[in-house]
C-alpha cells in the first residue's frame, strides 16, 4: 500500500489502523500539504495545488513505489482517487515499469453543470490539470472503475472511442464485520418517547451540493408554526466542517436548541451514534447527481429512517429506491422539506417509517465489492 507520510494531513486518527490486515506492507511516502506547508500568511502560489494541494506526492510517490515495486514484485499497480496527484503517481509508476494499471476513477474529476453549463472545477487552470490526468487515467489504464451508472455514463460520453469492457461499476459499500461488532455492544430499544434524534454524519458544504440552509429554513418555519420546538426535535450536525458558518446561521434561524454541532468521533463511536439515531439525514444537491455518498451505505445497514434530502433523478435517489427506504425531498426547496418532515417525523412516532430489508442491505457489504474487484484484478493479469 503506497501513501502519504502523516505529515500530509491537517489530523491524523489512529482508531482504523487495526483494520489493516495483517500482511500488508505499508510504504509512507514524503508528501507536503501546499496551503499549511508551502504558504506564507495563508497563501500560496497556483502552481503548488495543481492538480491538488499534494502535488509534492509526485515526487516521493514515485520514489518509494520503486522501491514497493522492487521489493513486492506486484502483478498489477491499482490507483483510487480523490486525490487527483495519486493518478499521477500511478500513471508514472505503469509507464516506468510496464505493470497494468488499474484506475478507480469513483467521482469524476470534473463536471459541468447541466442547468447553468458552467464547469467544476471554475478555474480554469484547476480544470486543465485535472482533465490532463483524467485524459491519462483513462486512456492508459487496462480498466478504469467507477462507483455509480450516472459517472460511468460521463465517462463513456468522454471516451467513446474505448470498448464497453474498459468500464466497470463498482459502487461503495459498508464494513458488515465493524458494524456488527458493534451491534454486539449495543442493545436496541424501543423509542420511548422523548424528542426525535436526527443526525447527519459528515462534513456539509456551503455549496449546491451539500447546502443545508434550505433545511434550516423548513425547521425555522415548522418551528414558528409551533410543529417542532427544542423538546420535540433535536437534530446532531457531526463533523459538519464550517462550524462559524453554520453556527451564524443556526442562530439566524433560531434554531439553537434544537440543531448542534458536534465535533468528529472515532469511526465506531460514530456508528453506534447513527445505530441510536430516530432518524438520518442525507444532503445532496443536484450537482452530484452522479454520485452516491459512501457514507448512504452505512446509514442502510443501521436500519435506521432515512430523510433524504436529494434530487429524484439523481443515483443516490435511485439507491433507496431500489432499497426500498428513505424520505425523499430536493435538497433546494425549504417548503418541500418542511411537508416531507412532517411526514418523516410522524412515521417514526407511529413506528411505520420503512427501512431497508438486511437482504437487501447485504448486498452492499464491502466484502460483496471486494469480491468483484478481485475478479476484476484476476482479469486483467490474465490478459
Amino acid at each position: 500500500m503506497l501513501t502519504v507520510n502523516p505529515r500530509a494531513y491537517p489530523s491524523v486518527a489512529t482508531d482504523m489502523l487495526g483494520d489493516i490486515p495483517k500482511g500488508i506492507n505499508v510504504y509512507p511516502a514524503f508528501c507536503l500539504d501546499a496551503a499549511r506547508h508551502m504558504s506564507i500568511a495563508g497563501r500560496y502560489l497556483d502552481w503548488t495545488a495543481l492538480p491538488d494541494r499534494w502535488v509534492s506526492w509526485i515526487c516521493g510517490g514515485v520514489a518509494t513505489g520503486m522501491r514497493a515495486i522492487r521489493k513486492e514484485k506486484p502483478h498489477l499497480i491499482w490507483s483510487t482517487y480523490p486525490i487527483a496527484t495519486g493518478l499521477w503517481v500511478g500513471y508514472l509508476l505503469h509507464r516506468i515499469t510496464a505493470l497494468p494499471w488499474i484506475v478507480d476513477l469513483r467521482d469524476p474529476l470534473t463536471e459541468v453543470d447541466q442547468r447553468t453549463g458552467n464547469w467544476h472545477p471554475a478555474d480554469k487552470r484547476l480544470l486543465s490539470a485535472r482533465r490532463a490526468i483524467e485524459r491519462r487515467a483513462v486512456e492508459h489504464s487496462s480498466r478504469t472503475v467507477l462507483v455509480t451508472p450516472g459517472s460511468k455514463q460521463i465517462h463513456v460520453e468522454r471516451y467513446p472511442h474505448l470498448p464497453d469492457k474498459h468500464w466497470a461499476v463498482i459502487p461503495n459499500g459498508y464494513e458488515e464485520e465493524v458494524f456488527a461488532a458493534v451491534e454486539k455492544q449495543q442493545h436496541s430499544m424501543p423509542r420511548q418517547g422523548g424528542p426525535v434524534r436526527l443526525l447527519h454524519s459528515g462534513v456539509l458544504y456551503p455549496t449546491p451540493d451539500r447546502n443545508p440552509i434550505d433545511f434550516f429554513k423548513a425547521l425555522a418555519f415548522m418551528k414558528e408554526a409551533g410543529e417542532i420546538c427544542e423538546t420535540s426535535l433535536t437534530v446532531t450536525l457531526r463533523a459538519s466542517g464550517s462550524t462559524e458558518h453554520y453556527g451564524r446561521l443556526i442562530r439566524e434561524y433560531g434554531l439553537e436548541g434544537m440543531v448542534h454541532l458536534e465535533p468528529a468521533i472515532p469511526y465506531r463511536d460514530a456508528l453506534r451514534e447513527m445505530l441510536c439515531a430516530d432518524g438520518l439525514l442525507v444532503f445532496q444537491g443536484y450537482t452530484s447527481n452522479p454520485a452516491v455518498p459512501a457514507k448512504l451505505y452505512e446509514y442502510l445497514r443501521a436500519r435506521r429512517p432515512i430523510f433524504a434530502m436529494v434530487d429524484s433523478q439523481g443515483d443516490t435517489a435511485a439507491t433507496l429506491r431500489a432499497a426500498r427506504a428513505g424520505e425523499i425531498v430536493p435538497l433546494e426547496s425549504s417548503s418541500e422539506i418542511a411537508e416531507g418532515l412532517r411526514r418523516f417525523l410522524r412515521q417514526i412516532q407511529e413506528g411505520t417509517a420503512p427501512s431497508a430489508e438486511m437482504s437487501i442491505v447485504r448486498t452492499f457489504a464491502r466484502e460483496a465489492r471486494a469480491a468483484e474487484l478481485a475478479t476484476l484484478f484476476d482479469q486483467v493479469v490474465s490478459e
